[in-house]
């Protein structure tokens, strides 16, 4: 299996594979090989920025003796006018590499900057924000990564690390005692050590998931706040405890007071918008 940085390393080819072809013919045309200059990642929107390590790593695939001299790190709040970085080398590395590069600076730093505005919510409760699958795919490294820029925390990478056994999961398997002891099961005879999440989808389901145990967080889906808290109270700290299903940014906070240990959200990476910068020529 393929490590994350091995993963982003591929990202990075296939970006610039996609973007510039059999050459960026623009540049090529008209910039001499031999012209040296600098660039600056200007900040034009007030956020959390993400993704500095990431363009490092671009800027220095496409061309290693560019020269990158960071201001701004990833995790700092930051404004109009700001500059996180400037980048000095040959004029056509930097002209290949800035959309690249802006593409997944102002992607990540969305998703954080989204991420940090729910976190900031829940101070003092003590639940956590939570991401999901719902990524662009092949982009899920570094979209999970700027969620915990942001102050959130993974939920799972991907099918790999942890099992859970959602509704449609439950009902193949013929209901949850079943598809609880498979996954116990099905651990000790592939010698696995993962966590199981199984998820609730009203009373009758969590009162079932108590009598069988055997599971780690259990997922109240789509959950009202009463119920929430009546769920919490009859779990009673034995489980990890997870809130799910169309939390908004108006309601997490009355999710997180019930007593959930996380709060998972689907709109930190699949409809965040791009915290606007740019890549402009400088002195």
């Amino acid at each position: 299996m393929k490590t994350p940085q091995e993963l982003i390393d591929e990202l990075i080819k296939l970006a610039f594979t996609e973007d510039i072809g059999d050459g960026d013919h623009t540049t090529l045309c008209c910039i001499p090989n031999t012209e040296m200059g600098k660039q600056k990642l200007l900040i034009k929107e007030e956020g959390i920025l993400a993704g500095v390590n990431i363009a490092r790593q671009v800027i220095n695939y496409f061309d290693p003796e560019l020269e990158m001299t960071t201001y701004i790190e990833d995790g700092a709040h930051v404004k109009p006018g700001d500059v996180a970085f400037v980048v000095a080398g040959r004029v056509q590395s930097l002209l290949q590499v800035e959309r690249t590069m802006l593409n997944i600076m102002q992607r990540m730093s969305g998703i954080a900057t989204t991420t940090n505005k729910y976190v900031k919510l829940l101070e003092g409760t003590g639940t956590r924000v939570l991401d999901t699958r719902k990524t662009t795919p092949g982009m899920r490294m570094i979209e999970k990564e700027a969620v915990k820029i942001g102050g959130g925390v993974n939920h799972r990478i991907g099918l790999f690390d942890m099992i859970l056994l959602k509704d449609n999961h439950v009902d193949f398997a013929g209901g949850i005692e079943n598809a609880i002891l498979r996954a116990k099961e099905y651990l000790k005879a592939n010698g696995k050590d993962l966590k199981i999440e199984i998820e609730v989808r009203n009373m009758d389901e969590l009162r079932e998931v108590l009598r069988v145990g055997g599971v780690d967080r259990i997922m109240l889906d789509n959950f009202s706040t009463d119920l929430t808290r009546e769920a919490v109270k009859l779990i009673d700290h034995r489980y990890e405890t997870e809130s799910s299903g169309g939390i908004t940014i108006d309601t997490i906070r009355s999710y997180a007071e019930c007593g959930v240990d996380f709060v998972s959200v689907g709109a930190l990476t699949h409809s965040v918008k791009g915290l606007d910068m740019s890549f402009k020529a400088c002195d």
